[in-house]
């Protein structure tokens, strides 16, 4: 069947001002503009899948200059993480039908340049959405990171987002101990240990976190991976055993309330003296580390080993409101919005 013609408008969702607070409808707009027409040495995609994540609320503030990219601007498209289908890709090595994961999502089609856009291939991945996934953060906090060693307790908080829930499968692929992950609802929880295969779970609001971690890990804690901060950090922190590595790779707790800064008190006589390390990291520091990443990812899937937790919602239209589903934990896994 041939494939319908490229339209002559497209839509694309737009910031039209910052939030300064909680997150509302009126920050945004879906706009409908012209496609792009794509020169030499371009590619247009008509874009599938566009990843929805926390850092998008974090990049909406003036002071989202603390991370590692370029804040949104009002009056523009936002753009994420995406996977496209090529439509035409002149003076490129690409052709139609082509899969590619680019960076400018949030709207139907695109125009990027041919360096910009990474081919998928299919035959790598059961499924090419799982290019998508937030785990390369998680696998480098497991695998890079802390070094996660046969026999060792970890606890990852945040345990059923897209980084959490594949740092707690890796860990498991290293030979760890015991795995427990924390999360925000008792259904959440329930996939962790019933569905990812986590030994247990504490579940942020039913009781203090470090009570509950201390039950689950009565003999403290090797490795902790952190995307959320805040009373779970600080829990952690506090169950470390000597030589503990605890890395951080986000801070939910501040970023979903639209937070620039995340503070949490550090005892840092513990930190010296039980040899504790404290460790940010960031996947834009290890590029290099992709195609490794990429290979134990897709080799898990295909032997069945890992799975890909993910949500998958359609309609360009309601990318406002899954952010903010996203933001208030209502989903499991890597959220995937389908335009």
């Amino acid at each position: 069947m041939a494939e319908p013609p490229v339209p002559s408008t497209h839509r694309e969702v737009r910031l039209t001002a910052r939030p300064g607070g909680r997150l509302s409808p009126d920050r945004f707009e879906v706009a409908e503009v012209p496609v792009p027409v794509p020169r030499h040495g371009q590619v247009l995609v008509r874009n599938r899948l566009t990843r929805v994540g926390a850092v998008t609320r974090t990049l909406m503030e003036d002071a989202a200059a603390v991370l590692p990219m370029s804040p949104y601007e009002p009056g523009r498209a936002l753009w994420a993480p995406a996977l496209g289908e090529v439509v035409a890709a002149p003076g490129t090595r690409l052709g139609p039908g082509d899969l590619v994961r680019h960076q400018l999502g949030w709207r139907e089609y695109a125009v990027i340049e041919a360096d910009d856009a990474r081919r998928v291939d299919p035959a790598l991945w059961p499924d090419p959405a799982a290019c998508l996934s937030q785990g390369f953060a998680g696998w480098l906090a497991v695998i890079r990171a802390a070094e996660v060693r046969p026999g060792e307790t970890v606890f990852v908080t945040g345990a059923a987002g897209g980084a959490g829930s594949l740092a707690g499968q890796f860990a498991r692929v290293r030979g760890a101990g015991r795995v427990i992950g924390s999360t925000g609802s008792r259904r959440k929880a329930d996939y962790l240990v019933g569905t990812l295969g986590f030994d247990a779970a504490v579940v942020r609001g039913e009781a203090p976190i470090e009570e509950q971690l201390r039950a689950a890990a009565p003999e403290g804690i090797d490795v902790l991976v952190d995307t959320v901060g805040g009373e779970q950090l600080r829990a952690a922190l506090a169950l470390a055993r000597r030589g503990a590595r605890c890395i951080v790779i986000g801070a939910l707790s501040a970023q979903a309330r639209g937070g620039t800064t995340a503070e949490v008190p550090v005892d840092t006589l513990a930190l010296f003296s039980r040899g504790i390390t404290l460790r940010g990291l960031t996947t834009a520091d290890h590029r290099d580390a992709v195609p490794r990443w990429e290979e134990q990812f897709s080799r898990g899937l295909r032997g069945g080993v890992l799975t890909f937790p993910h949500t998958r919602l359609r309609g360009i239209e309601r990318a406002p409101r899954v952010l903010g589903e996203l933001l208030d934990g209502r989903h499991i896994g890597t959220v995937l919005l389908e335009s």
